[in-house]
């Protein structure tokens, strides 16, 4: 689950992270009475679940109460395009109005999940305010990270080292070092899946900001935050995804033509994987889990069917929890209520597999049964075409 920067920093500095003054507005009157009350020159941010705003025009700074006002019309509306947006981009409807900050360095923090390790990493760079992901590529020794003990958590040495590391002035090791540490405890406490700080900034006052903020939480554990939920923003997520979500369904929506119902994430990765090799491009990616009930195949299609761009469809179940026979009268039970016109091709395999494949074949249904994933994928794209 993503939020918006305005919330973050609203959750990090309960932490006792220093952000700057700043106020969440809707409208252009809203901002120049923002900027009044902050002072001037003020920061016009837009608000959306994408990094790159600036580089979009999302980010404007304002010298005036008309600047800030105009900015904030111009900024309000647009479909803001970032490298992380897609082409379509996204409609601002949520504006931050930040005090000004004199700037001297700009540096870069973040906290991730290392899968390879099974480890917390906080990540640093004196490269702040640049797309780390270009900094990895071309310069990763330009980036210090340190390792986290899960058993005993981070440690004031690996802070200051930290610290060390990214040449700040002796005199500000100690508050760099409380910054660091509150952002891990922050990242624990909220069960975050990833928490960056870009920029990290210091002022020409000497004092040490988040200037921008981004965390994700871990989904999996959001049942231990139920205040979490006024925070998101229904507005930033894809209309079928939200749709999905209801149903207790995995989805996530992509640009093919051949939908995929698939039962495991490993699965449907794979099933995704097969349909491009066989020169096809899938339309999401869905597990509907290990238990594909008649209800939740039906829920799956109406989801499926719901993107008209989706001319096929490949149903990919392995019946190890629950039998193929029960898995293929669900199927046919789903198509005949929703009045299914595309083509489905079916490849399942585990426990009954042929009893469901001979109800599938007498069903009297636009379904093609399939022996194998390379089989399940050359039908499917065959008939997508």
């Amino acid at each position: 689950m993503k939020i918006h920067e305005y919330q973050a920093k609203a959750l990090l500095a309960k932490y006792g992270v220093k952000v700057p003054k700043s106020k969440m507005v809707k409208t252009a009157a809203e901002a120049r009475a923002a900027a009044e009350e902050l002072g001037l020159p003020v920061v016009v941010k837009a608000q959306i679940h994408a990094g790159g705003r600036g580089k979009g025009g999302g980010v404007k700074l304002a010298r005036s109460l008309e600047e800030a006002e105009n900015l904030a019309s111009q900024i309000l509306g647009m479909h803001l395009v970032t490298h992380q947006t897609g082409p379509e981009g996204r409609e601002v409807q949520t504006l931050l109005i930040e005090e000004g900050l004199k700037i001297k360095q700009e540096f870069y923090l973040s906290m991730v999940v290392d899968r390879v390790t099974s480890q917390l990493v906080f990540m640093a760079s004196t490269a702040g305010g640049m797309d780390i992901e270009e900094v990895a590529a071309h310069n990763p020794e330009a980036i210090l990270k340190e390792y986290i003990d899960h058993a005993v958590g981070m440690q004031p040495f690996q802070a200051r080292k930290i610290a060390f590391g990214l040449g700040l002035p002796a005199g500000l090791i100690s508050s760099a070092s409380k910054f660091i540490l509150s952002l891990y405890q922050a990242f624990v406490d909220l069960d975050a899946s990833l928490l960056e700080i870009n920029p990290f900034l210091l002022t020409e006052d000497g004092e040490l900001y988040a200037l921008d903020a981004k965390v994700n939480f871990d989904d999996n554990a959001l049942y231990r935050h139920k205040d979490f939920a006024a925070l998101r923003d229904l507005n930033e997520e894809e209309p079928l995804e939200i749709e999905a979500s209801k149903h207790d369904l995995n989805y996530i929506k992509l640009d093919g033509t051949i939908g995929c119902m698939v039962n495991g994430a490993g699965l449907a990765m794979a099933t995704m994987d097969i349909i491009k090799l066989g020169g096809g491009e899938p339309a999401n990616f869905l597990d509907v889990g290990g238990g594909a009930s008649q209800a939740r195949v039906e829920s799956a299609f109406q989801i499926l069917l719901a993107d008209k761009k989706v001319r096929a469809v490949l149903i990919n179940i392995f019946g190890g929890i629950v039998r193929c026979d029960m898995v293929a009268a669900g199927v046919i039970a789903a198509a005949k209520n929703l009045g299914i016109k595309i083509p489905v091709v079916v490849r399942l395999e585990g426990t009954n597999v042929e009893r469901a494949r001979e109800l599938l074949s007498e069903s009297g249904l636009n379904f093609t049964n399939a022996t194998g994933m390379k089989d399940a994928a050359e039908k499917v794209v065959a008939l997508a075409n």
